[in-house]
């Protein structure tokens, strides 16, 4: 098992330092790879930065608690994810063009030209905050699975995934998290799929496995039991509050990074087509393996649930395959982590810092301190990887969405109208969860809709366009 796991590692890491060859040593090759990334390493990459120990660890522990409603998050996210990419991936990429802009905060703030500096620093310094905290949850759930598998104390899993995306962030920027990424999103898929495979044929098929859950009092039933709102509006409210948890993906920047540095924007259905096709096929196994470890960790009060997948893999697995799943949930923990990483450094050094702190080695610097502040903040949590990935997700989604949907449609709000827009979308979002109303409704849905209210409101009342420059705007529309 240790020595699978450990050359795992090792491979992902030379990935990532042998691009190092193709580095240019500019900060746009740092933060964007020069434009120049091939459309199924951009679909590859996104899969799995998505997918991250979020799903490893807490989704398949939030399947074992909730039985067969937790398919709506699947379905919510893969359809709400799919519904905003029809009209922002292409548009955000032919912005980053035009603009001349390394970052998603400057593409957002300086969309039309118009160079809203303060918008950028706001915009920089939000994702700063909770990107740090969604960094820590991804070096959280690495804690876990070595903790269950090898018996490693909780914070040397974390000390393990910080050391390594250090590394190859060092190396070569997001270059090496993409090369990286596609790798780990293989080995994330295989994993995946061997053990959902050993689990159903251990159990006799996939029928006698259905008639061995449907065993479980309430476990397939298809809403949860512990909604607000009972019957129907209940199941709506839920229903669609995970479709705007999918849609939340473009206010995601180390998501939508990946989509910006593809090597020109016709090759962006191609790279959606491995996005999607990769993204379903991950996450239809992960809730298949999801459900059946109820069956194989019968008792829900003994144990962590988000502990399930990798006890559920000690279990069935021989030592060398387990040696893979813990490769995988490692896999998915760091290609979030260094995505996560590196747009911090791009918030720190280009988005609120003045733009003569850009020189490259400041920029591996500042990588590395990062990463060490996000290792702090894993030692120090006491929340759930399933909560600290929500509410990271929900308040960056709270804070940008609104904006760039604006702007994908060719709004032109003011500066100060973006300003509101933001503040009041991300302070709804945390509002909601401070008073644990997140029970009654993902807080990305109110966030969400309260920015473009404010959004719409602005631009209907707003006398005249926003100054901006013409040749950005001509590109814009050609």
């Amino acid at each position: 098992m240790v020595y699978s796991f450990v050359g795992f590692l090792l491979l992902f890491t030379l990935i990532g330092l042998s691009s190092t060859w193709r580095s240019r040593a500019t900060k746009e090759d740092y933060y964007l790879a020069s434009g120049s990334v091939r459309p199924w390493l951009v679909g590859l990459s996104a899969v799995a930065t998505n997918n991250s120990g979020y799903m490893f660890i807490g989704v398949i522990g939030y399947t074992y608690m909730t039985g067969l409603a937790s398919i709506w998050l699947m379905v919510g996210w893969i359809a709400g994810d799919f519904l905003a990419s029809l009209f922002v991936h292409k548009r955000l990429r032919r912005a980053t063009s035009a603009s001349g802009e390394v970052s998603y905060a400057g593409v957002l703030s300086n969309w039309y030209g118009q160079k809203h500096s303060p918008v950028q620093r706001l915009i920089g310094m939000i994702s700063l905050l909770f990107l740090l905290t969604y960094a820590s949850a991804q070096l959280v759930a690495g804690g876990k699975a070595l903790h269950v598998l090898m018996g490693w104390p909780l914070w040397s899993g974390a000390v393990a995934g910080a050391v390594l995306v250090s590394l190859y962030c060092f190396a070569g920027g997001i270059r090496a998290s993409i090369w990286t990424d596609a790798a780990q999103s293989i080995v994330m898929i295989f994993a995946m799929g061997v053990l959902l495979l050993t689990a159903l044929m251990n159990l006799g098929g996939l029928s006698s496995a259905v008639e061995q859950l449907h065993s479980v009092e309430g476990f397939m039933d298809w809403l949860p039991k512990d909604l607000i709102f009972p019957g129907w509006i209940g199941g709506a409210l839920f229903i669609v509050s995970w479709l705007f948890a999918g849609l939340s993906v473009i206010g995601q920047p180390h998501i939508m990074v990946r989509f910006i540095t593809l090597n020109k924007v016709e090759s962006m259905r191609e790279a959606k087509l491995w996005y999607y096709l990769s993204f379903a096929l991950f996450y239809c196994m992960a809730t298949g393996v999801g459900l059946l470890s109820r069956i194989y960790l019968s008792d829900s009060g003994s144990f962590d649930a988000e502990l399930a997948l990798p006890l559920m893999a000690q279990q069935l697995l021989p030592p060398v395959l387990v040696g893979l799943i813990l490769a995988g949930i490692f896999a998915a923990t760091m290609s979030t982590a260094d995505s996560l990483v590196l747009s911090c450094s791009a918030s720190m050094t280009h988005d609120i810092l003045p733009h003569k702190t850009e020189k490259v080695w400041l920029l591996k610097l500042t990588t590395i301190i990062i990463t060490g502040i996000a290792l702090l903040l894993a030692f120090t949590n006491n929340q759930s990887v399933f909560s600290m990935v929500i509410m990271a997700w929900s308040g960056l989604a709270s804070a940008f969405a609104p904006l760039l949907i604006f702007l994908c449609f060719g709004k032109q709000p003011s500066q100060f109208i973006c300003i509101a827009a933001i503040l009041a979308g991300f302070t709804v979002a945390l509002v909601w969860r401070v008073f644990g109303l997140q029970e009654m409704t993902y807080e990305g849905l109110p966030g969400i809709l309260t920015g473009i209210i404010i959004l719409y409101a602005g631009c209907f009342f707003q006398v005249g366009e926003v100054p901006g420059n013409a040749e950005v705007e001509s590109k814009l529309l050609s």
